[in-house]
């Protein structure tokens, strides 16, 4: 692509990005400068910061937001460079930066306050400084001090000291003080390395003290958790977006110093690879989980880091699964044309722009944190990563895995990649937090939903969750936080159990049953509801795409010669008195589309109905437009009873057609005599 001041995506559009053949290592460098090309417009004047479009307020202000549109990018950049890559615009980011750490400046980016988001921004630009000497290179020493005093003294200063509860929020609110004690350390470690190698100011006292303080977040099986002990967390930050992919950066850039530390994070590393390889399919997508989804191909940043450290990796894994996980992932996001703003900046949000899932901290910037996935440029041409024939992995390792750590059970059966889920909760509540970390299964082929409203099913649109409502159907609690959460085993089957509470004298328990060879396209949830008080509940399948193929309008009935539609007929939001609209819940409610999804009641004590939840759009990540299959039932105060949902999905795919959508509808899986036991059947 040529450099473009003023690449505009119309309704013919196509973004250079979407262009790119992938098949080799300059194909992936080339494909990183159609990222880089488009961020050209938005630089001021002094080239110190990029104002992305998109006027959205993050929870920092405006010049920490321009920080992160210059700073982020650098992750591509600074790869591409290591690589011995070139790019035309290098300059920009090298004036960028003496202007942005220059006191006198005008566009001065000024020193970080207490958890100020310019401290994240210090480990891109540590990096860089690290890996690509162009920049420190072309400082004067006025200059070089600048950047000593910015990226050094400004940070080294900032005591973690957290989390504490905030006086007058009792547990439900955490507060730092100077700097987070959470993954955010790292960049503080990155921000010395990248003064150290260069001969700079900096401390190594920090350093160590750092590394020390965030080795007590491992917690086994090569995972670490983002955050001290009291919080379950472990999404993406745990590999790809921070701390597995940061170990194994400074395992390559301090081994020689420190060979026993590098081994140990390469060691950990090599470990988890085993567990991490689960979340992600052969056609490419990752499984979305947890927050900050929105640096959408990050996700698969630990693998090019794993070959940039030198990692051996552990069998059955090869370079050539390794080098398809990236590769695959990079061509399905370029299935992915919503991604990008007119201008042909990445947006804020998923598979299309979406302020609904989006972090209080995501500025229009923040999302060239993707830009990690290029390490893998940073790699050697000579490294098995890029020689090697890509291969698939899944079939290649197990096709049911329960992980300890994380508290998940990966899954492949079934045509996708899938995990049920128990136990992980962010440390704060988020926007979202309870469907970002406390649904029961996320898939790779059905993205998770988050609440764009606080009125009825409709608007918290509960994909893969129970919901519960005291005050018939307004307001709904899920499940956030687990009083007891483990991986646990029936003959010799790993499944996972809950206790959580979502009112005072309301307790569920919860057990996740992963798919069986037999029914791969069903996985069962079980709950035992104690009711204190009267509640409706809401059981919710996978959303799916709720659009015809022939003109882009809603499901109607299931018509079985164009093999699409529903069962029973989706009523309209809110309606929900129209028999039309309602099955029992034996019977079950589904929808096809691209692919199936549906859910059914296996339990014979309690009568459940089945429904469609017309959930408001740009609830989902990946599809703007849902519809999400549902099991009603109200219970009464006092009561206990046990539901058994069976959760059906057949996802849509190359070689799958459509007229298989519901094979395996008609065929649901038994329930497993340990649990008829427990239940009392």
């Amino acid at each position: 692509m040529e450099p473009n001041k003023g690449l505009v995506l119309g309704y013919n559009g196509v973004h250079p990005f979407s262009k790119v053949e992938i098949k080799d290592r300059a194909s992936v460098q080339e494909l990183l400068r159609t990222l880089l090309d488009p961020l050209e417009p938005f630089f001021s004047p002094l080239k110190s910061r990029v104002r992305c479009p998109g006027a959205t307020a993050v929870r920092f202000d405006q010049t920490a937001s321009e920080v992160e549109g210059i700073c982020r990018p650098l992750w591509g950049l600074a790869c591409l460079l290591a690589g011995e890559g070139e790019y035309h615009g290098t300059e920009w980011w090298v004036e960028g930066i003496k202007a942005g750490t220059d006191p006198e400046s005008p566009e001065y980016w000024g020193y970080p306050r207490d958890n100020d988001q310019r401290m994240v921004e210090m480990c891109p630009l540590g990096f860089a400084l690290a890996v690509a000497p162009v920049f420190w290179q072309s400082m004067s020493e006025k200059e070089r001090g600048n950047v000593e005093a910015w990226l050094g003294n400004s940070i080294n200063e900032k005591k973690y000291v957290g989390p504490q509860l905030h006086p007058f929020a009792g547990d439900a609110y955490l507060t730092w003080l100077s700097m987070p004690n959470t993954n955010w350390l790292w960049f503080r470690v990155f921000a010395n390395l990248g003064l150290k190698k260069n001969g700079g100011k900096f401390s190594q006292e920090r350093l160590d003290s750092d590394i020390e303080h965030l080795n007590t977040f491992y917690r086994g099986d090569g995972w670490s958790n983002d955050g001290p002990e009291g919080i379950h967390q472990m999404d993406y930050y745990s590999s790809s977006f921070a701390i597995h992919f940061l170990q194994l950066l400074y395992a390559k850039l301090a081994g020689e110093e420190e060979p026993e530390r590098a081994a140990e994070f390469k060691k950990r590393a090599q470990i988890a690879a085993l567990d991490l390889a689960h979340y992600y399919d052969n056609e490419g997508r990752a499984i979305p989980f947890g927050r900050s989804v929105g640096y959408r191909f990050a996700m698969v940043s630990f693998w090019g880091a794993l070959a940039y450290a030198g990692v051996e990796l552990p069998e059955p894994l090869t370079w050539g699964m390794v080098k398809g996980i990236v590769l695959r992932h990079l061509r399905w996001w370029q299935t992915q044309p919503d991604i990008w703003s007119s201008s042909g900046t990445l947006t804020i949000g998923y598979s299309y722009p979406n302020m609904y899932m989006a972090e209080n901290y995501n500025s229009p910037g923040s999302p060239y944190w993707a830009c990690l996935a290029f390490i893998c440029l940073a790699v050697p041409p000579e490294h098995p990563f890029w020689t090697s024939e890509e291969e698939l992995h899944v079939g290649k390792i197990p096709e049911i895995k329960g992980l300890k750590q994380p508290g998940h059970i990966m899954s492949h059966l079934g045509g996708h990649t899938m995990l049920l889920s128990s136990g992980q909760a962010c440390s704060y509540p988020m926007k979202g937090t309870h469907a970002k970390y406390g649904a029961f299964a996320y898939s790779s082929a059905y993205g998770y939903s988050v609440p764009p409203g606080l009125f009825s099913l409709e608007q918290y649109a509960l994909a893969s969750q129970l919901g519960l409502s005291d005050d018939g159907g307004e307001y709904w609690k899920t499940r956030r936080k687990s009083e007891y959460a483990g991986l646990e085993y029936r003959d010799d089957q790993p499944v996972l159990v809950s206790v959580w509470k979502p009112y005072p004298d309301v307790t569920v328990r919860t057990i996740l049953i992963p798919p069986q060879e037999s029914t791969p396209n069903w996985h069962i949830r079980v709950h035992k509801i104690e009711a204190g008080r009267e509640v409706m509940t809401a059981d919710g399948a996978f959303a799916i795409c709720n659009q015809r193929s022939i003109d882009g309008r809603y499901l109607d009935l299931y018509d079985s010669e164009k093999c699409e539609g529903t069962f029973p007929k989706i009523i309209g939001n809110y309606d929900l008195n129209t028999p039309d609209g309602w099955a029992k819940g034996h019977q079950g409610a589904f929808a096809v589309s691209k692919g199936a999804v549906g859910i059914k009641s296996l339990e014979d004590k309690v009568e459940r109905n089945a429904m469609l939840v017309n959930a408001d759009p740009n609830s989902n990540l990946v599809e703007s437009r849902t519809v999400i299959p549902t099991l009603q039932h109200t219970i009464k105060q006092g009561e206990v009873v046990w539901y058994v949902s069976a959760v059906y999905a057949k996802p849509s795919g190359e070689g799958v057609p459509k007229q298989s959508y519901l094979d395996g509808w008609d065929k649901v899986p038994d329930i497993p005599g340990w649990l008829k036991a427990e239940i009392g059947a």
